[in-house]
């Protein structure tokens, strides 16, 4: 069960959250990840789920809920706070699925996904709130690195071509058949500071997604920009 603090319901609540931030899981995986009776399984990812440090995808599975990112990044962070009403927007536009992307500051080959905004119906490309994800492969990894230093699994071209464009587009890199375009996303000080993202399925968005919305992707960066330098204000 790994680490133990002694205190027995605390630590199996965290190997629960564990099990279920490696990758989305029904109960019966939850079980066979942890180890746990299926009722104490159930009654930990429930009561996680009601304090919203678990949540649960169209098809009943958990994964880390969005108290997460807001203990992470804290409850007042004006980026999250942004990224509340303009994500939704742009997944409505694009009818596709929207994620905003830091880096992970305790693992520089990672990146997190720190908000997220889901089409109601259809294929989707979930990435739960609180999944980390690599800086090796990605649109959303491409931006981040583009404007950080130090070293990088892209090629030099590749990343002065993401600076020239304004913005990145990966096909089949992160996961076979998905397809996006992500955009720098500035704080007041210029730096970059997140990656916005959509993405979805090839099929549907082409192999060209930067094409298709590119534009658009690039107007959401602009006002979550805003919205930062205004302390996330409306």
């Amino acid at each position: 069960m790994g680490q133990s603090s002694g205190i027995g319901v605390l630590d199996k609540a965290v190997v629960v959250l564990r099990a279920a931030a490696a990758t989305p899981c029904a109960l019966g995986e939850l079980c066979e990840r942890t180890g746990l009776p299926r009722a104490t399984a159930h009654r930990l990812a429930v009561g996680l789920e009601a304090h919203r440090l678990l949540a649960r995808d169209a098809d009943g599975r958990w994964h880390p809920g969005p108290a997460l990112g807001e203990l992470a990044h804290g409850h007042g962070d004006p980026l999250l706070t942004a990224a509340e009403d303009v994500l939704p927007e742009l997944r409505d536009l694009t009818g596709e699925s929207v994620q905003l992307y830091r880096r992970d500051p305790a693992d520089p080959g990672l990146r997190v996904c720190v908000a997220a905004a889901e089409p109601a119906s259809g294929l989707r490309d979930t990435v739960p709130v609180g999944v980390r994800v690599s800086m090796a492969a990605g649109s959303g990894a491409k931006v981040l690195a583009a404007w950080s230093r130090g070293p990088s699994d892209f090629p030099a071209a590749v990343l002065d071509d993401v600076r020239r464009r304004g913005w990145a587009q990966s096909v089949a890199e992160r996961e076979a058949g998905v397809a996006s375009v992500s955009a720098p996303v500035r704080g007041p000080d210029g730096a970059v500071v997140a990656a916005v993202s959509v993405s979805g399925p090839v099929d549907r968005i082409g192999r060209r997604p930067g094409a298709r919305w590119a534009d658009a992707l690039l107007t959401a960066a602009r006002r979550l920009e805003t919205r930062l330098a205004e302390g996330g204000r409306p």
